[in-house]
């Protein structure tokens, strides 16, 4: 670390405390030489954070770097570039590559790959063997070679006995399981949300029911055995209802929102002419869906926001809708979703926003929350929450461009990350 920087005339907030005050932070070598009023630079680089705030970093915990394998998608560069352009210093990536994170060689090289990087990157390796379903993959070999938690992210444990021992071999290790919650049996092949819009398209649906299902297994799962369990992108109501019930018995589970659940609803698939980029698993769902979600942001039901990053090529995108896989961007559009959606209504304090994005993802996945202790690395994101634009394609930096929100309006822009002794601006 080399890194001489101070931050001038922002406002510090504390994301685990809540607490705000203006103030400069000084960077020596990389770490924290002290936070306080008129501080001299001593020689080190100025960055004048006038009208803007200066958080602890902030972590997305769900997103597809899509290496190795796919890298026509992205990479865990490109990844990092658009993670970095976004506000987020650190990201954990799903094990849905090829071949799949389900086997230590692979946590280590992904860790490999990372090194160096502006943006901590932190391995989630597959419950089962390939994800494929059938058998547990080495768990605590991949813990052990630094995997965070273990999912099978897009591929749903169908059988409860599995998920059960699942549960119980992630706690010997100290490691949660993140959770993409569907009972496929539930879910014959659909395409969108099932209900009036999808009717009308003449598209299969996707019922809230079989999300809901499932959560209300793996939330049992989790109370019964005392493994960690954490439900990945919420998506309706009855979703938030059950998770909602089962932290009020006390079991051991979490839950995430993606900004797209919030933003959008189902009609958008109607409205934007069957948009692929509309297109994503769980799918947009309805307007008291969307209310539900901002209500279990709002009481804690839901602890943390994440993304769902999930790029994909042009020509995979460029086909009729049911052709078309399911995901989209997510790191580039979060903070300005947030502010316009959440913040700006009232539905959460800017401070309660950034825990959600500083501090809850890495309690969930039992990894140091950075603060601005003197003599502790710097790890921070400069932000504001008032800056109104418009998002457009030349705001994306990942190596897809995947996204239905190219013209939305946008309130709020992450400026600056610093960490691993470097900065990087938004440019």
């Amino acid at each position: 670390m080399s890194l001489d920087l101070l931050i001038s005339g922002g406002t510090v907030l504390d994301a685990v405390t809540g607490a705000s005050r203006r103030a400069d932070v000084l960077i020596r070598d990389g770490k924290i030489a002290a936070v306080g009023d008129a501080l001299d630079a001593g020689g080190a680089d100025v960055y004048d954070a006038a009208g803007k705030t200066v958080s602890q970093g902030w972590m997305d915990m769900h997103v597809h770097l899509r290496e190795p394998g796919q890298e026509h998608k992205e990479t865990i560069q490109t990844g990092a570039r658009a993670a970095a352009w976004g506000g987020f210093t650190a990201v954990a990536c799903m094990p849905n590559t090829d071949p799949p994170i389900a086997t230590r060689d692979v946590v280590e090289f992904v860790r490999k790959r990372a090194e160096g990087l502006a943006v901590d990157v932190y391995p989630i390796g597959a419950v089962t063997k390939g994800r494929r379903g059938e058998a547990l993959a080495e768990m605590a070999d991949m813990a052990a070679g630094g995997a965070v938690a273990f999912s099978d992210d897009g591929s749903p444990v169908q059988h409860g006995g599995l998920m059960r021992r699942a549960l119980e071999y992630a706690r010997t290790v100290g490691r949660p399981v993140l959770g993409h919650e569907e009972d496929l049996t539930l879910n014959p092949h659909g395409h969108m949300n099932e209900g009036a819009v999808a009717t009308r398209l003449g598209l299969p649906g996707i019922p809230g029911l079989a999300e809901e299902a499932m959560i209300a297994r793996d939330c049992l799962l989790a109370e019964f055995t005392g493994g960690r369990f954490h439900v990945c992108h919420i998506s309706t109501a009855r979703a938030v209802d059950v998770v909602r019930e089962a932290k009020r018995r006390g079991a051991p589970v979490t839950a995430e929102a993606c900004p797209h659940h919030w933003a959008l609803t189902d009609e958008a698939v109607e409205t934007s002419g069957y948009d692929t980029n509309t297109k994503m698993h769980p799918p947009l769902r309805t307007a008291a869906d969307v209310q539900a979600i901002k209500d279990g942001l709002a009481d804690g039901t839901i602890d943390a926001i994440a993304t769902d990053h999930a790029p994909h090529a042009a020509f995979e995108k460029e086909v009729e809708f049911i052709e078309a896989p399911f995901g989209i961007l997510g790191l580039e559009t979060c903070w300005g979703l947030t502010v316009r959606d959440l913040v700006r209504p009232g539905v959460l304090t800017l401070a309660q926003v950034v825990h959600k994005l500083a501090v809850a993802p890495r309690e969930i996945l039992g990894l140091d929350v950075p603060t601005f202790d003197v003599g502790g690395a710097a790890n921070l994101t400069v932000f504001d929450d008032t800056t109104e634009w418009t998002f457009g394609r030349e705001h994306v930096r990942s190596k897809s461009h995947n996204t239905p929100f190219v013209g939305s309006p946008m309130v709020g822009r992450a400026w600056a990350v610093v960490n691993n002794g470097q900065l990087v601006e938004a440019d």
